[in-house]
């Protein structure tokens, strides 16, 4: 595919309600510039919302060039992981202006090919605070290991000054007066934000499309998705847009894109990294923030600087996220891994995730990891009932004020009214017997750990497929009855709240990623890393491939 970007959506909308067709185009049109709109901020647990304002948002759509990648001094810049880089402007041997002139160049080059990078702002105030960053340089003033280095934030997470838009028409041209937690740590270590990167409609489904800034494309082949909820984080990693990327991951948003794009993409143990401002902070668990990367060094620097307790956080991890800096130790021989698998065929699979992922764990056989094949002792059935049922109370306690006003109800994605309207039926008790579900499963989890140091499954149950599909319909002649059954295979992780790192695990005949979960106790996030970055070593190949540039 050339890259021709696909524009936004048209207002062609299918009629609200009824069964949800994959493929079927019911994505509702952004609200005009300047139409009122009202403030629908407080029912979603972003930022403190200033309302509705008047700002300029950056479309993709109407993009009819055909980019190429840009020149050699740019791409050895972009080329490099973030900490090389870190090193090189902490040395001076680049000033913080080249590299963000290297950026926003390759940006500027391939960003129209996978449209992965949105809300961007202007190359002149960008370049103004680079100057600034070298001036403090100058003055030996070192803010941290981000000094200087670009960064676009997940559309989900708040950013002060810079459109917050979750995806959505009614968020459109919302800016937050306050940045995220994660946000406000890799500022104070230096980051310069550039913009945000695109995400599914309130990061509902494992697939990049919004009606604000259209679709976000795979960086292997532009004909496909990117994946998602991080899909524009994944896919600006690959692409090289930026040298490290901040993410979320509630059903898999840290792990899927990072497979069809293959990076690095961990979901850290639940507290590791905590989340700010929230208006709950006690009952939502299923979601958590976290790091990607091109390298598994570069995954846990970012970690390091996300982690760590804060007050606002009551729930959050206390330990010293200072040694997940540090360079992993890569020493596995001996390591047991369970292999799961398709969960002794309950999971339905495309042909060849298992022979990738086998693959995968044969290398980390060569470095004396032992790889059985396991089931875990749970029924998976009980699984998806009690996932659903947390799901959709989730959704609807964040969004049900955007469903009972009708002003607002008519431009949410039918996926997210139908998690909402689910969410409304349940009872208390419906809640209260899922949690039990949901801590019967951290038990079994914690038996099978006492087996296995580390369990293994795809990522994903699909190759990356047509960018213009909402979700499979089926896969392996097997009905998906919801919009997100098709990654049934992240839940686990999940609903226990324990580590889980994506591994680039190869690609099949038709050059399309898969991933590979490596998983690991409650707060054994350290562990999961060491592991992944010894199978990084042994699947050079695999990192190192490259994507389309055009």
């Amino acid at each position: 595919m050339r890259c021709d970007f696909a524009t936004p959506p048209a207002a062609v909308r299918a009629a609200r309600g009824g069964r949800l067709l994959a493929g079927q185009d019911t994505r509702p049109s952004a609200p005009a510039r300047g139409e009122a709109v009202r403030d629908p901020a407080a029912a979603w647990g972003g930022a403190p919302a200033p309302g509705i304002i008047g700002i300029g948002y950056q479309r993709v759509g109407g993009l009819k060039q055909t980019t190429k990648q840009s020149d050699p001094a740019v791409g050895e810049i972009v080329g490099l992981g973030v900490t090389a880089l870190s090193h090189r402007i902490a040395s001076g041997a680049l000033s913080c202006r080249e590299v963000m002139t290297a950026y926003l160049a390759q940006i500027d080059a391939v960003n129209p090919c996978v449209n992965a990078i949105v809300s961007r702002l202007p190359h002149e105030k960008l370049l103004a605070e680079a100057d600034a960053r070298d001036r403090e340089l100058a003055r030996g003033t070192h803010r941290g290991w981000l000094h200087g280095i670009p960064q676009a934030i997940k559309d989900l997470t708040p950013t002060a000054g810079i459109a917050t838009t979750f995806g959505s028409p009614l968020f459109a041209e919302q800016i937050p007066a306050q940045d995220g937690l994660i946000v406000e740590r890799m500022k104070a270590a230096g980051a310069i934000v550039i913009g945000k990167t695109n995400t599914p409609e309130f990061g509902l489904g494992s697939q990049t499309y919004n009606p604000v800034f259209g679709t976000t494309r795979n960086a292997y082949d532009h004909d496909l998705t990117a994946g998602g909820s991080s899909g524009g984080a994944a896919a600006a990693l690959a692409m090289r847009m930026l040298p490290v990327a901040d993410g979320s991951d509630m059903m898999g948003s840290l792990r899927n894109p990072a497979a069809f794009n293959n990076v690095f993409g961990f979901r850290p143990s639940f507290g590791r990294v905590p989340q700010a401002p929230a208006p709950d902070v006690f009952g939502q668990q299923l979601g958590t923030e976290g790091p990607m990367g091109r390298s598994v060094a570069d995954v846990a620097r970012l970690l390091a600087t996300q982690a760590g307790a804060d007050p606002r956080a009551p729930l959050s991890i206390a330990e010293a996220a200072a040694p997940f800096a540090d360079e992993p130790d890569t020493e596995v021989a001996g390591l047991r891994i369970g292999w799961i698998g398709d969960w002794g065929g309950y999971l339905p699979m495309e042909a060849g995730i298992l022979d990738v992922c086998e693959q995968a764990l044969g290398r980390l056989e060569t470095i004396g990891c032992i790889v059985e094949p396991t089931v875990p002792a749970f029924d998976p059935a009980r699984l998806w009932r009690c996932w659903n049922t947390l799901r959709q109370w989730a959704v609807a306690g964040k969004l049900a004020p955007l469903h009972d006003d009708p002003h607002t109800r008519d431009r949410l994605k039918p996926e997210a009214c139908w998690e909402i309207e689910r969410g409304l039926a349940l009872s208390a008790l419906d809640i209260h017997r899922a949690n039990v579900e949901r801590s019967a499963w951290y038990q079994a989890l914690r038996g099978a750990f006492e087996r296995f140091d580390v369990l293994a499954m795809p990522s994903a149950q699909v190759f990356a497929f047509d960018a213009d599909t909402h979700w499979p319909a089926e896969i392996a002649g097997h009905a998906m009855d919801t919009y997100h059954r098709w990654m049934e295979v992240v839940i686990g992780a999940s609903l226990a709240g324990v580590p889980a790192m994506n591994v680039p695990a190869g690609f099949d005949e038709r050059g399309r990623a898969m991933g590979l979960q490596l998983i690991g106790p409650h707060r054994a996030d350290l562990d999961v890393l060491r592991l992944a970055a010894a199978y990084e070593r042994v699947a050079a190949d695999v990192v190192a491939r490259t994507p389309v540039w055009q």
